[in-house]
Formats: C-alpha cells, structure tokens, sequence
C-alpha cells in the first residue's frame, strides 16, 4: 500500500484494513481541498528557496490539472493508496518527476489533514448556511403571505390564546438565525490556518504561514503550533453543536408539521402527492416527509455527543481516532443539507385554513382577550380575571372573537422585516466573496 509515511516494510495487511477503514471513501471527499493546500504550500516553498521556479511551474500547473479533473467527477483512490494526499502525490509524481516529490518539504501529513479538514468543514459550512437562508427566506414569505390568518396557540398542549400563522413561520424564520450565531462561532473557528504545525511542533524550515492563510482565504492563523493540532476534534465539537442547533429547529417545526395535519387539527394540508397513504385504510394522508426529518433530526442532535465520546480525556497531540471523526461529521452535513432543502421544498406546497377559529372549541382562546378588554373599560385586573373566570365557568361565555395586538413581535406587528434585517447582517459577517476570490485565483 502507497503511504506518505512509509520507509521499507510493509505493514500487516489485517492492520491495514483495520486502520484505514471507510477514510479513502471519505478523503474522494477532500480531495480538491488537499490539491488547494498543495497549490497553497508549493507557492509558499518557492519563496523560501525550497522550490525553484522552473519546479514550482510544473508542479503548479499539473495540480490545476488534477484539481480540474477532481472537479469533473473523474478522480479515485486506487485500492493500493492508503488515502488522498498518498494519491494525490502519487499522481504528481508518476505525471511530473522528481519535482512531484519535493511538495511534502515543510509539512506533514498531520498538518495536510489539517488543513484539508478546514477547508472542507469551511466549503460545507458555507453550504448549510445558503440552505438555512434559503429555508428562512421561504418562512418570511409565508409569515407575510398569512399574517392575517388565525391559528390556537398552546401551552402544555392546551388551547391557550390566539396566535396567527404569521407568527408561527415567522417563529421558525427568527429561531434559524439564532441557530446561525452558532454557526458563525463554528466558522470563526474553523477558519483559521493549521498550515505549516507539521506534527504539530513546527518546523526548522522558515516557512512563511502569513502567505499560505492569504493564498487560501482563511481569516487568521492558528498561531501556537501545538494548538493547531489540538483544534482537531474541538473544531468538529463546536460544528457538531452548531449543527445540531438546526436541527433542533428543524425537528421541532417537523413536529409542529406532523401535529397540524393530522385530522384532529387539520391546520394544514399538502398536495397528495407529498403524502403517503395506507395499506389498508384508503383515507390515510401520512407527513412521512416530516416524520423522517424529524428522525434525522433527532440522531444529529446526538452529534455533539458523539463527538465528545470520541475526543474526551486525549491528551494533547495527535491520535489516530481523530480520523473517525470523519464518519461522524461528513455524513452529518449531507444529511442536514438535505433536511433544509426538503423542508423548503415542502413548505412551497402547504396550504393553510382560513377559518380554524371559527370551531366552538377555541372559544376559550378568547378568555384573555376578554380580561384585557374589561382592564381597558376600567375594571381592576383580578376582578375582571375572576369575572371571566365565573363566566367561563357557568358556559355563559360569549367572546368577541378580535384580537388587537400590536406591540412588536406580536399578531399585528410581526417585526419581520426586524427579523430580516439581523440575517442579513449575519451572513455578511461570513465573507463568503472573499473565499471565493482566493481560491479562484489560485486555481486560475
């Protein structure tokens, strides 16, 4: 097998399959990242007269070249390789020569992992927060399509007061932007440069660590060489809190969804064809969409767990069971990826009743409508409370079925465009433009 650190010997076949595991599947993953860092590093070795310039164009344009092809769908670990920077060298060196060997100069693999990893979680990142935008944008819309329209609020699942369906998708709106002040502190963390701690202790070679955090988009270095390495595990932790934090949201709205369209609510409804039916009982219109989020939303909570299990009590240094942070983290972001994009594509399709209040069963919803209005004509609060109360009691409670909010954040003042206004400002806190000129220029 093809590895970075091998010398002479082989090592045990058994002990190959054992410690490798599922990571070539993963690294097909990380593998324009790995070529970015290379393209990154040999520019950086150039400079400090580790690389001549005549190597330094032939390895440059071979790696644009494997990137390209990495890009198109057209790469693969081979069976022999242990993992993507074996393979990615590998294929330097049989394409250019010598000079193919010369990139490894300055780093080791823990520290190319390293930076493979940042720039993955980073480009992933990126992702979930265009899809949580994406999804927040739908919710906005249909708070303002449906502001008007009235809907039983609970409390310990008892009817409780008026609510509107403004504000329940508007609920879901404002709760994804708190979930991404999370995310935001997972990507100030994840943004910063491991490149260039080697082993985690640094090099004897002057390696220039400013040009490679600039070359790569990353907003700071991890400066101290001995905590770079540290920060794998604790980078995945704080994305693992951030992702679960959606998929709270998510999970909580996928209940909601499951709740109001059984028949006992019957709030909402989909087309059929977004619902499934029964074996057996022809009626049957089952939110399976929504109940399998909610599912999947439910094991990503347990996330943060799970990575917590994997990292406890390590001392500082690099440990092999780093790697199978991988099979926790990237299926994570796919599967969350596509919770939001499910429950986008969903909510384009729901259809809200008009006239849920007019059921004699939410009278009671009144009741504090009813105690505000007898405050307002002059009656003292506890007496109007217990005079309801005695009404309610006695069935001789007849409400005017009004409500008049307007205080923000309330039925008649939404403040969405409030709501609004604090997502924009956080997603330009992510200098998403500025990645993206990085790395076009180093590709180009």
């Amino acid at each position: 097998m093809s590895k970075l650190w091998q010398k002479e010997t082989d090592s045990n076949q058994l002990v190959d399959q054992f410690t490798v595991g599922k990571d070539r599947e993963l690294d097909n993953q990380m593998a324009a990242f790995d070529v970015l860092g290379s393209l990154a590093h040999t520019k950086m070795l150039e400079t400090i007269d580790l690389l001549s310039s005549e190597d330094l164009d032939v390895i440059q344009k071979e790696l644009k070249a494997i990137y390209r092809e990495i890009e198109a769908g057209n790469f693969a670990i081979e069976a022999d390789v242990e993992d993507v920077h074996s393979q990615i060298e590998l294929l330097l060196t049989r394409r250019i020569g010598e000079a193919g060997k010369k990139i490894h100069s300055g780093r080791s693999r823990n520290d190319q992992v390293l930076v493979d990893l940042k720039l993955f979680f980073r480009s992933e990142l990126q992702q979930v927060v265009e899809e949580t935008n994406t999804l927040f944008r739908q919710l906005i819309e249909l708070s303002e399509k449906h502001k008007d329209v009235l809907l039983p609020g609970y409390t310990h699942l008892q009817v409780a007061m008026p609510s509107s369906f403004g504000l329940w998708f508007g609920a879901y709106a404002e709760s994804l932007t708190d979930d991404l002040e999370l995310v935001r502190a997972a990507w100030n963390i994840t943004n910063k440069n491991p490149l260039g701690s080697a082993a985690g202790y640094g090099s004897s070679f002057p390696l220039n660590r400013t040009m490679t955090t600039q070359l790569l988009g990353f907003d700071d270095l991890n400066y101290n060489v001995v905590y770079a390495q540290m920060g794998r595990g604790k980078t995945e932790r704080i994305i693992a809190q951030a992702l679960s934090a959606i998929a709270a949201t998510l999970g909580r709205m996928a209940m909601d969804q499951a709740l109001y369209l059984s028949q006992n609510f019957a709030f909402i409804s989909y087309p059929e064809n977004l619902t499934t039916g029964s074996s057996i009982m022809p009626h049957k219109k089952n939110p399976d969409v929504w109940e399998i989020m909610r599912g999947r939303c439910n094991r990503l909570q347990a996330l943060p767990n799970d990575v917590a299990m994997m990292t406890t009590n390590l001392p500082s240094g690099y440990h092999r069971e780093m790697q199978l942070l991988k099979e926790l983290l990237f299926p994570a972001f796919a599967e969350l990826k596509q919770c939001l994009q499910m429950a986008t594509f969903m909510l384009q399709h729901i259809t809200v009743k008009t006239d849920i209040l007019n059921d004699p069963k939410y009278t009671y919803l009144f009741s504090v409508e009813e105690v505000n209005r007898l405050v307002l004509s002059g009656t003292p609060f506890r007496d109007a409370y217990k005079q309801v109360g005695m009404a309610i009691e006695k069935g001789d409670f007849n409400p005017a079925k009004e409500v008049n909010h307007t205080h923000e954040g309330s039925i008649g003042n939404l403040g969405n465009e409030h709501i609004v206004a604090n997502m924009d400002k956080m997603l330009e806190n992510f200098g998403f433009d500025k990645i993206e000129q990085a790395i076009s220029e180093l590709t180009k």
